[in-house]
């Protein structure tokens, strides 16, 4: 037992090194360079190559399976009817595809990435009227794995009228780093979208936070690409309605949306720790209730 787990460190420390001790932001200048090269033949190879670190990769769900350039296997879309989305008007849906990295009760405004690893809503989110609104509320960690579907939808019927940008470091957001990085995704490049509703008194946001080899964060409502590039403005407005389920953009590779949501919100009772969600399944509702859990 006790070599296993030393076997665990080890692993953990190796990870931790290979993917954050590193020059972070040009390896992942150099990814996004690689990704966009068209040729089918070396797509292939690169494809071979990553399924050799991501075996659950499952391309058979894609709706092409021959790819010109590594992003466009990044960014796949499904084939139709893979992901149904739970209708209900009083149900928050998952907006991707993820493994439930942490969720519980907004303790004030301090949330945690990790168990001993707090942070305030105030160093994560830029504004706040948000601050105060997701006090004692709830949120979730959605993390999406490099294997996984990379796209992103609206969990609820919504309007949204401005993405606020957030420059950073682009950190690892996998569990290894969270454990050893304080307040990592406060660091990392992100964008805040308050999803605006009719009802007054509900409220969902949602944070996604781009990681090393990602940095890229397209939504279809703008013209620009979100990424290390990116020399706009912070506050970006955009008038756009969407309905639940309705596609609102992608990461270039894996990484993480973290979702706030007011008090009145609670847990569905078949969410769990390290359990993986697809985009549509049920998250949250104004009528189930549930326990604040975390690492």
């Amino acid at each position: 037992m006790a070599s296993s787990i030393q076997s665990l460190t080890k692993r953990e420390q190796i990870n931790f090194l290979l993917t954050n001790r590193i020059p972070r932001r040009y390896l992942t200048f150099f990814i996004g360079w690689l990704s966009q090269i068209e040729s089918p033949i070396f797509t292939k190879i690169l494809i071979r190559v990553w399924q050799l670190f991501a075996d659950d990769l499952r391309l058979q769900d894609a709706k092409k399976q021959r790819f010109s350039s590594l992003r466009e296997c990044f960014t796949r879309q499904l084939k139709d009817g893979l992901r149904p989305v739970v209708k209900h008007p009083d149900t928050v849906t998952s907006p991707c595809d993820a493994v439930i990295g942490a969720y519980g009760k907004v303790d004030g405004t301090q949330v945690f990435q990790a168990k001993g690893f707090p942070y305030d809503i105030s160093e994560l989110i830029p504004d706040p009227r948000l601050h105060h609104k997701y006090r004692n509320g709830s949120f979730v960690t959605l993390r999406l794995k490099s294997s996984m579907y990379h796209r992103f939808h609206a969990p609820i019927d919504c309007s949204v009228s401005k993405i606020t940008y957030i420059s950073g470091d682009t950190w690892n957001v996998n569990p290894v780093a969270l454990k050893r990085v304080e307040k990592l995704f406060c660091k990392n490049e992100r964008a805040v979208i308050e999803l605006q509703q009719d009802h007054p008194t509900s409220s969902i946001t949602l944070v996604p936070v781009a990681a090393i080899l990602v940095a890229s964060m397209k939504f279809h409502f703008l013209k620009d690409t979100l990424d290390l590039k990116y020399q706009g403005p912070n506050q970006i407005p955009c008038y756009v309605d969407l309905k639940k389920g309705d596609e609102m953009g992608y990461f270039q590779h894996g990484s993480t949306i973290i979702l706030f949501a007011t008090s009145n919100y609670h847990f569905c009772d078949v969410i769990q720790l390290g359990a993986e969600i697809k985009m549509g399944q049920p998250l949250m509702s104004g009528h189930l209730s549930r326990f604040s859990k975390q690492y």
